[in-house]
């Protein structure tokens, strides 16, 4: 099992209604040059729980010379996603993806994103990305079939292969796998390379400056645009529009009759990719990494799927009839949510708690720690999805869980991923099975999402 820093209790701190305290929140000193950076580089999820034990709902400190608080209750996560939202923009851990990701739905601000959401917007309409189940049930059919009985495999490559599958189907209409591997590789290594600058004194630098890493960072971007870029060509050369999305996006129009430039596409397209890519893929790890560790769970989702499906891939029709598949998937993202943190910063002075938001402060939000808070999950530690069944989602503050973000800037595609994650859950899991293989713990490698260290290997059962 993944080890994890736990606990019973959270204080029970009451939202103040007065005026803002002059004073910073609770929290812990740091060092005097690099404040908590060390910690945090160390150990991540495990520094957020502590600060939300020891220090409360809301807690103060410094990542080198950035004042960074910690928003832990409900109350306020909702005042930051969406009573204040105007009054912030992404965080700079956000705006380092930039240089790849560009003026896309995640990165821009302001005017600018609100026309790209909705211009974005009807390409994910629900009567749109249903037409999309059959290729979600294709693909996966395609790829089991190419397991056997006792094989190894990891199974966040396997799913990875099978969404970045899925996702460059229903973006571009690609369906070479080579063409879809180099991609898929140059865009890894990029958002590694990335991520890596978060937490490294060559974050400190610009991208221009020729430090080996940043030449690296430049040729994987130049060679991601080059590629998108012929995507884009080959949809604005099509004698009859696509069904895919950035034949969509093509076709999309703003109020005053204007579409997207090429730059604009290239972004989008980078920035979809990326979210309806990784975050189901790791969605589907971690369930059946749990699965794997709870048979009576699996017991009844096998008797669920044999009731509905009787062997079949789902179709669209039979989603509604599956709530123990839902609450499966929905406790994997509570016990393991993919995206863990999110951040805001201030554009101006502001109010939250009780206490003042300076202009420039970083808020983050950690759905690592929101999701296993007590006031709101009996036994948090516990992967029960039964705890589902029976109206919690209405019971719990609306910002209690929340895997998707919220507000304005809530997740676009929530409604593919959640779509396409029951497909393929039902989709595999009524041909194998899984057993993590021997060998030393799985560990969490917490990058732009919730990664698995080194991945989960395991043998496959055929069933």
């Amino acid at each position: 099992m993944i080890s994890h820093f736990g606990y019973d209790t959270m204080p029970n701190a009451t939202i103040p209604t007065t005026r803002p305290n002059s004073a910073m929140p609770p929290g812990p000193r740091g060092t005097l040059i690099l404040g908590m950076l060390g910690k945090l580089r160390a150990s991540r999820l495990d520094f957020y729980l502590q600060l939300a034990q020891e220090y409360g709902d809301l807690v103060s400190f410094r990542i080198a010379h950035r004042r960074v608080y910690l928003a832990s209750h409900p109350d306020l996560i909702e005042q930051v996603l969406v009573t204040d939202a105007r009054h912030y923009i992404k965080h700079f851990g956000a705006r380092l993806y930039k240089p790849v990701l560009g003026n896309g739905l995640v990165t821009s601000e302001g005017d600018f994103w609100l026309r790209q959401r909705k211009l974005s917007q009807p390409a994910f309409l629900k009567s749109r990305i249903q037409a999309y189940v059959p290729v979600m049930a294709e693909l996966t059919d395609r790829a089991v079939s190419r397991w056997s009985d006792g094989q190894q495999v990891d199974i966040h490559e396997q799913f990875s292969e099978l969404t970045s599958a899925i996702a460059l189907k229903t973006l571009f209409d690609l369906d070479d796998p080579g063409d879809r591997e180099t991609f898929v590789h140059a865009l890894r290594n990029v958002f590694t390379d990335l991520t890596g600058r978060l937490f490294s004194s060559g974050g400190l630098l610009p991208l221009w400056v020729p430090t080996p890493a940043n030449r690296r960072i430049q040729r994987g971007i130049r060679h991601l645009y080059s590629v998108v870029d012929g995507y884009i060509a080959r949809g604005r050369t099509r004698s009859t529009p696509g069904t895919d999305l950035l034949s969509r996006l093509i076709a999309a129009r703003d109020d005053d009759g204007q579409p997207m430039t090429d730059r604009q596409l290239r972004e989008e397209a980078m920035t979809l990719y990326l979210a309806g890519h990784e975050t189901t893929a790791l969605t589907l790890t971690w369930a059946w990494y749990l699965l794997a560790q709870h048979p009576q769970v699996e017991e009844k989702l096998l008797a669920e799927w044999s009731a509905v499906l009787g062997g079949r891939t789902p179709g669209i029709d039979d989603l509604t009839k599956l709530p123990y598949t839902d609450a499966v998937l929905t406790e994997a993202m509570r016990v393991y949510p993919p995206v863990y943190l999110v951040g805001r910063e201030a554009l101006c002075d502001l109010e939250l708690g009780g206490y003042r938001v300076p202009k420039g402060t970083t808020i983050f939000m950690s759905q690592w720690v929101s999701h296993r808070d007590p006031r709101y999950f009996s036994d948090p530690e516990e992967f029960r999805p039964e705890r589902w069944l029976d109206g919690l989602a209405q019971r719990i503050p609306r910002y209690a869980y929340y895997p998707f973000g919220g507000g304005p800037r809530v997740c676009i595609g929530q409604a593919f991923a959640l779509m396409e994650a029951a497909i393929l859950l039902a989709g595999v899991g009524q041909q194998y099975r899984f057993t993590i293989d021997p060998g030393p713990p799985v560990e969490m490698d917490p990058q732009i999402t919730l990664l698995p260290k080194g991945g989960i290997p395991v043998t496959l059962k055929r069933r």
